[in-house]
């Protein structure tokens, strides 16, 4: 027989290859045994031709087992990862593959099978998947938003710390362009970033870092530190960007900055207070002596009042100066907020300019840790300013109620409200909307307040009139 005889080739091919290669009557009697298959299973040809299929398998009813044979007997092609047997006991992960084979008049003779040892593999795809699994826990764990994007800015991937910071899952924004999660002008130049990167290889914030504007699902914005580093994958560049709220710091920042302000301004304060408190008393003094001089009927008279009454405007103004400058510490004890409300609303009944006023007061809640009168001039003021919003002749509501842990005091009038630019500086030192006033009441009103561990808001809904939220804390902080 000619060395190029193709029945000889095809046995060299067989005997050369590490898989298995077997040949199966329909019965699953093993008809043939090539050397990968000996090598593999540590049976030689002699041992295993004759014995049936299940001398490979450790369970004989196992369901691939089973279902190897059904597909014998059907002659149909069939393909299983399965686990074999060796002849010293072992245990082997194959990927078992099955193709009938048919005689010359095309009835069913039997089938060839071949066998590849799968174990490697699967120990590398178990050791891949619990490495990706692990990282896949530490993204998805982290409280800071990671996102990767490819080199056209789709986002590939969003974790959930992402979907917190957005307010989008996963599935709204992967497959769209990142540059949705930017206020303008940043969404409009974003492709031209990664396109110049691309391009040049000039990094402008790879690897740098930079404080960013981020814009949510509700249009609002927020600040943001992101950090983006670089990576390929399948030879195309991706960016994966980790991305921290800004938003506590940013606020600490702002509120720092306005203390360091509010003590320089009330250091300035007290002095100019306390250089013209005393020397207005002497003049105030003077003039009254002046004023019970002069002759009954004289055109004088009325001028030394005028005079006397814008000297106790003056004085009134240095103590607002000098209690905004010096705040005193709270002295805290159990305060009934309802019956300080109350009280507060009986006060502002009892002004005869406020008569057409209606003011309500509702709700319960236990008391809270806190300086009775500092929450007393706090209320007054608020109220007040409500009174002088609405001209004395709207109405007020005053609503008290507990809210997690703290004492939640809403005080809204039906007056006409303020635009945003109004209420934006409402708590500036010094800065008022009325014909007469200092400018330090709500700027005083919210240092008491956030003395005694608590917070003051004020907001103009759309529909008109003004609420401001006052919350106190219900147990001291230590």
């Amino acid at each position: 027989m000619s060395s190029t005889d193709p029945a000889r080739q095809l046995a060299a091919i067989m005997d050369s290859t590490d898989d298995a290669v077997l040949s199966l009557a329909v019965d699953g009697t093993i008809l043939g045994w090539n050397a990968g298959a000996s090598r593999m299973y540590g049976y030689t040809a002699h041992d295993a031709v004759g014995q049936p299929l299940s001398l490979l398998f450790p369970d004989r009813a196992a369901p691939a087992l089973k279902d190897i044979c059904a597909s014998l007997e059907e002659g149909r092609r069939f393909r299983v990862d399965t686990l074999n047997r060796t002849r010293d006991g072992s245990r082997l992960e194959v990927s078992f593959s099955l193709a009938p084979l048919f005689d010359e008049r095309g009835g069913l003779s039997g089938a060839a099978a071949i066998i590849r040892d799968a174990t490697d593999q699967r120990k590398l795809e178990r050791a891949f998947g619990a490495s990706e699994a692990r990282w896949r826990a530490i993204v998805d764990s982290a409280v800071d938003g990671i996102i990767v994007i490819d080199g056209k800015g789709s986002i590939e991937s969003f974790n959930p710390g992402a979907e917190r910071l957005f307010g989008y899952s996963a599935t709204e924004v992967v497959g769209r362009n990142v540059s949705m999660l930017m206020p303008s002008p940043d969404r409009e130049q974003h492709d031209d970033y990664i396109e110049r990167y691309v391009r040049t290889g000039e990094r402008r914030i790879i690897g740098i870092g930079r404080d960013v504007v981020g814009l949510r699902k509700d249009g609002s914005t927020f600040p943001l530190r992101l950090s983006v580093g670089e990576l390929s994958i399948d030879g195309q560049p991706r960016f994966a960007g980790i991305l921290h709220d800004l938003t506590d710091r940013v606020a600490m920042e702002r509120r720092l900055r306005e203390q360091s302000a509010l003590t320089r301004l009330g250091e300035m304060a007290a002095v100019v207070a306390h250089e013209v408190k005393n020397p207005l008393a002497g003049v105030r003094g003077a003039i009254q002596v002046i004023s019970t001089r002069l002759p009954p009927g004289s055109k004088d008279g009325p001028i030394m009042k005028d005079i006397i009454a814008r000297l106790d405007a003056l004085n009134e103004m240095m103590k607002d100066m000098l209690l905004f400058a010096r705040p005193p510490q709270p002295k805290f004890a159990p305060v009934d907020v309802v019956h300080l409300a109350q009280m507060v609303a009986d006060f502002v009944r009892q002004d005869p300019n406020l008569h057409a006023l209606t003011v309500n007061v509702s709700g319960s809640c236990r008391p809270v840790p806190g300086d009775a009168e500092l929450s007393k001039i706090v209320l007054q003021n608020l109220v007040l300013n409500s009174a002088h919003a609405t001209k004395g002749q709207g109405r007020i509501d005053i609503t008290v109620s507990e809210q997690d842990d703290a004492c939640s005091i809403v005080i809204a009038d039906n007056g006409p409200g303020m635009p945003p630019e109004l209420q934006a500086k409402l708590f500036t030192p010094f800065f008022t909307t009325k014909t007469r006033g200092t400018g330090l009441g709500l700027s005083t009103a919210r240092r008491f307040v956030e003395a005694q561990g608590g917070t003051l808001h004020l907001e103009c809904p759309p529909s008109g009139g003004t609420v401001v939220r006052l919350m106190l804390p219900l147990y001291r902080r230590p």
